[in-house]
């Protein structure tokens, strides 16, 4: 939502655009049709800077310890429990970037660095910690029947017993939830394999955000009555998902993570673009716009300028975000 570099495209073309862009909305239908069959679910890779760098190494080799567990899985754990921040606290008393208890981590907390000390604070140890825990209560529960990864999330959740007496992932509302969340969570920290499945409901975001060429860019704006209709750029990013049904948080940064991430050559219409200063944090992100096809995006830039299309092939160029429904639904309220 900060000031970005952005190109002004003549107005000539934003005309001629206008049509391309509908063009771009009626194909979004025909590829999802067309790639429905050749779809990649992801791998055991982390996406580009989707974990901040100073935890990727760390998050990418525990994230290997057992077979029900991998690095994204790990990943979307971690960013559910303290969206990375190494000094989170609950009103639970829960501890650091994986928010241990302090009785499990009197038990389940390891020296992770070596270095002679067990410090819930300190990330080279919380995160072997959380992976440890994670793969001992799969173990524990590796006889249980149904999807070993399922039940061990579910175990984390509402304990072994439970997973043990009900034969799978207890019948709890709460902890169904967190399993649905966390391996939805994982889609979008897992660097992908093949193309990423179409979104369908892209031409409808596209359709309302271009409604909104050349109005006046407002920062904190949510396009309200009293904001005169005005946005930044996250608050059309949401606005246009939510004209579809799709609820994504406020802030740029957060809505990297409402799905999967599509490489640059496999951008389709409706993907969030994102851009930030240091390409290797997704925390990091500080703007955000909606990709029309082309290299360009709809984007509402910066104070003084109006909603309108910008190039995405910048420097300061991120990634993107194919956004689904699950996936936004997936996002803790605040991390």
């Amino acid at each position: 939502m900060t000031v970005r570099k952005a190109w002004i495209v003549a107005t000539a073309a934003v005309g001629a655009g206008l049509s391309f862009v509908m063009v771009l909305v009626v194909g979004v239908y025909l590829v999802a049709g067309n790639l429905a069959n050749g779809v990649g679910q992801g791998s055991v890779g982390l996406a580009k800077g989707a974990v901040p760098a100073a935890y990727r190494t760390l998050v990418q080799k525990w994230g290997n310890l057992c077979s029900a567990l991998n690095p994204a899985l790990l990943a979307a754990q971690l960013y559910q429990e303290s969206g990375f921040n190494p000094d989170a606290r609950s009103p639970a008393a829960a501890q650091g970037i994986a928010q241990f208890i302090p009785g499990t981590w009197a038990t389940h907390g390891i020296d992770g660095d070596g270095d002679g000390d067990r410090d819930v604070w300190d990330p080279n140890d919380a995160i072997p910690s959380a992976a440890k825990y994670d793969c001992s209560l799969a173990k524990y529960v590796k006889d249980a029947p149904g999807d070993p990864t399922a039940n061990m999330l579910a175990a984390y959740n509402a304990g072994p017993y439970a997973v043990i007496k009900y034969g799978g992932v207890p019948p709890y509302r709460e902890t169904r939830n967190y399993v649905k969340t966390i391996t939805t969570l994982e889609d979008s920290f897992a660097a992908p394999v093949g193309r990423v499945r179409p979104s369908e409901q892209a031409a409808g975001a596209i359709y309302y955000a271009q409604k909104k060429l050349g109005t006046l860019y407002l920062w904190g704006g949510n396009g309200t009555p009293e904001q005169g209709g005005r946005f930044d750029c996250s608050g059309l990013t949401k606005a246009a998902y939510e004209s579809v049904g799709i609820t994504l948080p406020r802030v740029a940064n957060d809505q990297y993570n409402a799905g999967p991430h599509p490489e640059r050559d496999e951008l389709l219409p409706g993907d969030l673009v994102f851009f930030s200063d240091d390409l290797t944090n997704s925390r990091a992100i500080r703007h955000v716009g909606i990709y029309v096809g082309g290299g360009y995006m709809i984007n509402a830039p910066r104070t003084g300028a109006v909603i309108r299309f910008d190039p995405i092939d910048t420097p300061d160029y991120f990634g993107a975000t194919r956004v689904t429904e699950d996936g936004a639904k997936a996002l803790p309220t605040s991390v």
